[in-house]
């Protein structure tokens, strides 16, 4: 048996982490999108009882180390179906960007092993596991618009976007979300108004949106990579209405009214970053292949 599952990427419209818990654990407060930029994730059951990964990316760990590798795991260990699986990803997000690539990769695998062996788990449950192997897999099992809370575990889904392009860049560097996150309790930093933003969501108020979005951890992981503060002010600069870090970073997005306006920043921001992406908001149901 076997089956495709499209891995949309995920933006940070508003990241906040409210606070830390004694455990450790951050208590999170984030507004997430999918977009247009997937991966494609192949599963395959094989005999015997071994899970194999291969990918196209050289960045990527062929091990338990990989998250899709984790998902599959766990979903076989709590549904203690005994089969081997050959995992095959096709990468079109940026690996460690901040854009959720793994954790969707993640998701895509619980989503496909709930069909291929007509399991029958609901979101909630999926998500359940989603949290064990990552934060980000239980919003991207439900994909769209959402408020995501809680440790990750608590998804409530949003209005439909206005319609909005994004531009992405990657800078040529690499953020380690665990090293930022652990400096949330030793450097200040500026909390997005999530509620201002949450009412332009619900009254389809485009400029709202852009005006109230926003990212806790911009100020620790510019501190590190300064280049992420001058792709947002080239983002703004060549036509956008609005700039942000996504996630822990490094990449950003620029936000624009129409496709012909962000085909200009696109141009114009091709010559300055290597990895430029143009996009949209997806609401192409994350179990669905091409």
């Amino acid at each position: 048996m076997k089956i495709i599952v499209r891995a949309p990427a995920k933006l940070n419209l508003s990241l906040d982490a409210p606070f830390v818990h004694s455990d450790g654990a951050i208590e999170w407060r984030m507004v997430m999108t999918s977009i247009g930029l997937s991966d494609y994730v192949q599963v395959e059951t094989t005999p015997g009882d071994t899970i194999e990964i291969y990918s196209n990316s050289g960045f990527l760990p062929n091990d338990n180390r990989n998250l899709a590798y984790k998902a599959a795991h766990i979903f076989l260990r709590e549904t203690q179906i005994k089969t081997g699986l050959k995992i095959l990803i096709e990468k079109n997000i940026p690996v460690a960007a901040g854009l959720g690539g793994g954790s969707s990769d993640a998701a895509a695998v619980f989503k496909a092993l709930n069909i291929l062996f007509d399991v029958g788990l609901s979101l909630k449950e999926l998500a359940k596991m989603g949290l064990q192997v990552d934060s980000d897999v239980p919003y991207c099992i439900y994909g769209d618009t959402a408020l995501v809370s809680g440790r990750g575990d608590i998804i409530t889904p949003l209005a439909k976007l206005p319609k909005m392009w994004f531009v992405l860049a990657k800078p040529h560097v690499s953020v380690s979300t665990p090293r930022i996150v652990k400096k949330l309790t030793k450097i200040p930093v500026v909390h997005p108004n999530t509620d201002a933003l949450l009412h332009g969501i619900a009254t389809n108020d485009y400029q709202a949106i852009v005006a109230n979005m926003g990212n806790a951890l911009e100020t620790i992981t510019i501190a590190e990579h300064p280049q992420i503060l001058t792709l947002k002010e080239r983002l703004v600069k060549y036509g956008c209405d609005g700039s942000q870090m996504s996630g822990s970073g490094p990449t950003v997005f620029g936000v624009c009214r129409t496709s012909s306006r962000a085909k200009r920043v696109y141009n114009s921001l091709s010559g300055f970053c290597n990895e430029v992406y143009l996009t949209q908001v997806t609401t192409e149901k994350i179990n669905q292949g091409r």
